[in-house]
């Protein structure tokens, strides 16, 4: 089926100038290698556009003057960490870009220009500099998401969580360049959590169709599944886990549903392939 085989080009990894771009760097070279895909890393500082609204219009007294300034500081210094880190990444096929005011809007734009976006688990969880630009990403730009987590690979156990939903048929259709190289693709259904009727048999035919073999797991508890699928994801020895992600963007801690939550908050936990 080779001539079905698909691929992805550009792996954006966005960084912050601080110690966790070097494991983020080297998810993303996980990612990108077998591809031989560019590995965008991107610069986003804080923006000093953020601190204008309660800086009010005309004069800025020393107080204004000194946040601004500190903030070019920190920002370039910031730039400068995420250089290094970049340079120090040993991959061939890399590109470094520091994005300036307004930052959100340029960080969207190089989403959309990505095959996939990738952060860190504790970026997921909520903690650091890029939370913010991971909740956006996933939810306002629906971007196809990794959220890297130790063991990463895309050779390896890849498990695909399937509800028959729009969220979930975007995540498989968007992961088939992954699950094309993985080594084995689960499909975990829990119809029992599911006020939708689907037949996960449709989706091994879909994935069969593109030259993806795949085994299927029904789960049978009740109630929230998410939990469910992550324990039945570690048991088939998954390294990632491919998944819709449910929310609404700007929600803040309300962002994502409960299923979304308990993937992203889970410890000791495959990666995830979101896309929402």
């Amino acid at each position: 089926m080779a001539g079905l085989s698909m691929s992805w080009a550009r792996i954006m990894a966005p960084v912050a100038g601080g110690d966790a771009d070097a494991g983020v760097l080297a998810a993303a070279k996980a990612v990108a290698a077998p591809f031989e895909a560019e590995l965008a890393c991107v610069y986003a500082p804080a923006d000093v556009a953020d601190l204008m609204p309660w800086m009010g219009e005309g004069f800025m007294g020393g107080v204004q003057v000194t946040a601004v300034q500190s903030l070019k500081d920190a920002a370039a210094e910031g730039e400068r960490a995420a250089r290094v880190a970049c340079e120090a990444a040993d991959y061939g096929k890399k590109t470094f870009t520091a994005l300036a005011s307004p930052v959100w809007s340029a960080l969207s734009m190089e989403g959309r220009l990505s095959d996939v976006v990738l952060f860190d688990d504790a970026t997921a969880k909520g903690k650091g500099p890029l939370a913010e630009s991971f909740q956006q990403i996933v939810a306002d730009e629906q971007r196809p998401t990794i959220v890297a987590r130790p063991g990463l690979g895309v050779d390896g156990v890849v498990a695909v969580a399937w509800d028959g939903g729009k969220e979930a048929s975007r995540a498989a259709r968007t992961a088939l360049p992954l699950l094309q190289r993985a080594s084995r693709v689960v499909i975990l259904a829990a119809p029992a959590s599911s006020a939708r009727y689907f037949d996960p048999a449709r989706l091994q035919s879909f994935f069969e169709v593109r030259g993806i073999a795949s085994e299927l797991q029904t789960l049978t508890e009740p109630g929230d599944p998410g939990q469910a699928l992550m324990r039945a994801a570690k048991q088939a020895g998954a390294s990632l886990l491919v998944a819709g992600a449910f929310g609404h963007p700007r929600l803040q801690e309300y962002i994502f549903g409960g299923t979304t939550r308990a993937f992203l908050n889970a410890t000791d936990a495959p990666s995830l392939f979101l896309s929402h």
